[in-house]
């Protein structure tokens, strides 16, 4: 599969992130209707920021997400607004569904405070660091003496 690359006004770019997320207390709460409402909201801050969420899957205690950074956006920023946009909306919309498993009301993270992320696509680690090292052998240009 060919490596697609994103344009921006001085750069060209494909950088990827595996991101996880675990819900608060690893509680069993993520529901296919939560999924759904998560994907838009993860999709709108990801479009905020010059990005695209390529995939999306969840378990009933964490999500998978998939995204076409953009080379502007800080890493952690980026997770940050992931997570705190979805909590807020998550837990406003299925406040009545939530109780049951989350009732202190002066604590409104969906989310633990940890997350996963990786860097996926391209070149094996390997591949890269072997091409990075050809790169520091000398080169000897010979100029002729006229």
């Amino acid at each position: 599969m060919k490596t697609q690359f994103r344009k921006a006004s001085h750069t060209v770019f494909s950088i990827h992130l595996h991101v996880v997320l675990i819900a608060k207390y690893r509680k069993e709460v993520i529901t296919q209707e939560i999924l759904v409402r998560l994907q838009e909201v993860f999709n709108r801050v990801c479009e905020k920021r010059k990005c695209l969420l390529t995939e999306f899957s969840r378990e009933e205690n964490h999500v998978h997400l998939l995204i076409d950074v953009h080379p502007d956006n800080n890493i952690s920023q980026l997770i940050g607004s992931l997570k705190s946009a979805s909590s807020r909306i998550i837990r406003k919309e299925f406040q009545d569904y939530l109780k049951q498993y989350y009732w202190k009301e002066k604590d409104p993270s969906f989310w633990t405070d940890t997350y996963s992320v990786n860097s996926v696509g391209g070149a094996p680690l390997e591949i890269v660091k072997e091409y990075i090292h050809s790169q520091d052998k000398p080169v000897h240009i010979m100029l002729s003496k006229t």
